[in-house]
């Protein structure tokens, strides 16, 4: 998952469940500048903490191989 897939998801399955920032905040064990900065699609170094957002939606992060080629013909 990229940063604007991640940011996207965690925003989307929120909004979903029909909670806030904050309380999906508390819930994960983050502060709420956090959520924010990780719905903004803020690049972070923090995997750990992006894990405990996405734990609360059954997802975590993964290394998953790259169709190259289909990176070698995207555009922008």
């Amino acid at each position: 998952m990229n940063a604007n897939i991640i940011s996207k998801t965690v925003k989307e399955r929120r909004k979903a469940l029909g909670i806030t920032q904050q309380e999906l905040a508390h819930k994960a064990g983050v502060g709420l500048r956090f959520i924010r900065e990780l719905e903004q699609g803020k690049s972070t170094v923090q995997v750990a903490k992006v894990n405990q957002v996405l734990f609360m939606f059954g997802l975590e992060l993964a290394a998953v191989p790259i169709d190259r080629e289909r990176l070698l013909h995207e555009t922008g």
